[in-house]
């Protein structure tokens, strides 16, 4: 008889003889979160700025586009504080932050061609960022007097998605037909979609069907997970007992784990996966391992569920710090370029805040006009119904 362990055991330890019955219904134990120390992953730049090889995975462009990252970096973490504070402020009807997630989102979304959809969630602020998506109509979203204004056709860059999960499905759907219009084919300048979605998310049965869907299709899709420890208040021990990156081994294709507030290993471990993607050989699973600094959205009190020492500890894996640390241990950037840097994210803010405070109330009857490409004649009659309606308001007490 072949002598089999628990988790957590050695071989030659005997087993427990622990199992499900074991434990009253709720009562099965949680495995013990390990500390980040502990995790591997692909790491191109460590927490103290240093540049480090792996390999598998290597950074093959200059200082400049280092200092590129940079700046997306700080700028995008600008419009996330702004926008913020006009939550805050009672501009906005609700944010959800990116705090801490930056190098994910940058180091990923540099990593695109202008040839490749991207199907965000509703977090995906930095990479909107560098799909060219004009901040303010992420903010016109989340006022209120918008569904989303810009079009998913001008920046490659799908609308966001609310309904958790369901853009992988989007995403692979999509994928699947660029493998049948016969645009995949070359690695550089072929087409691929990549999905972002959260640790949460991966328990969703859309994302799992998502997978299978990708696996047995061989679809061109990078899914593309931003692991930030907490699904709202629950952590990520609740959503797997394995690292999430290994599932992608069940459905039959790759998956890695990097880390995710490294921004040259995120850009490194993306171009690769896209590549394999826009070649031909399928989907692969690309798990970044950061942490969510801020609430999950402005209605959130993370202090009710995690503990001030864990924020501290991930403060000083600070994306961007790194990157800065970086340049200034490489002699590539002085005081005069982060200042330059420093300078040009008060614009965007100020910018931002005054776009936003100018934005006109909505006309309720134009979400008629959004509905079908064209309007139906039930449409156009419910929406004179609904302008009656509504001036039958206009001057009363």
């Amino acid at each position: 008889m072949t002598e089999t362990s628990s988790p957590g055991q050695s071989p030659a330890e005997p087993a427990r003889g622990l199992s499900p019955e074991t434990f009253a219904p709720g009562q099965m134990p949680a495995p013990a979160r390990r500390d980040a120390e502990e995790v591997e992953f692909v790491q191109l730049l460590t927490p103290e700025g240093e540049r480090v090889e792996h390999p598998d995975y290597s950074f093959d462009l200059d200082d400049q586009a280092v200092k590129g990252f940079y700046r997306d970096m700080v700028l995008v973490r600008r419009i996330d504080t702004e926008a913020t504070a006009l939550q805050r402020q009672g501009e906005l009807g609700i944010w959800a932050s990116l705090l801490g997630q930056e190098a994910a989102q940058i180091g990923s979304g540099r990593a695109l061609n202008q040839n490749d959809m991207v199907f965000p969630t509703y977090r995906e602020h930095g990479v909107a960022w560098c799909q060219g998506v004009n901040p303010l109509n992420l903010l016109g979203l989340f006022r209120g007097v918008d569904q989303g204004a810009w079009d998913p056709r001008d920046n490659n860059f799908h609308l966001y998605t609310i309904v958790i999960g369901a853009q992988t499905l989007h995403a692979t759907g999509y994928a699947m037909g660029q493998q049948r219009d016969g645009v995949t084919g070359d690695p550089e300048n072929g087409e691929a979609t990549i999905a972002y979605f959260g640790d949460g998310a991966s328990s969703q049965g859309d994302v799992n069907e998502a997978f299978i869907y990708a696996s047995v299709f061989n679809a061109p899709v990078v899914f593309f997970c931003q692991n930030n420890q907490w699904a709202i208040s629950e952590p990520i021990d609740r959503q797997t007992r394995i690292p999430l990156y290994q599932r992608a081994a069940g459905f039959g294709f790759p998956g890695v784990r990097v880390d995710g507030n490294d921004v040259l290993a995120t850009y490194a471990v993306t171009q690769a996966a896209l590549r394999r993607a826009r070649e031909g050989s399928g989907p692969t699973f690309v798990e970044a391992y950061t942490y969510r600094m801020g609430a999950h959205t402005t209605s959130d009190d993370p202090t009710k569920y995690r503990l001030t020492e864990e924020l501290e500890h991930w403060k000083l894996k600070d994306p961007i710090a790194r990157v800065k640390a970086y340049l200034v241990r490489n002699g590539s950037a002085g005081n005069a370029f982060f200042d330059e840097v420093d300078t040009e994210a008060d614009k965007v803010a100020a910018e931002l805040r005054d776009g936003c405070l100018s934005m006109p109330d909505p006309t309720l009857t134009d979400v008629f006009d959004y509905v079908y490409v064209e309007k139906t004649p039930q449409l156009a009659e419910q929406q004179e119904q609904f302008a009656a309606y509504a001036a039958s308001f206009e001057g009363s007490h």
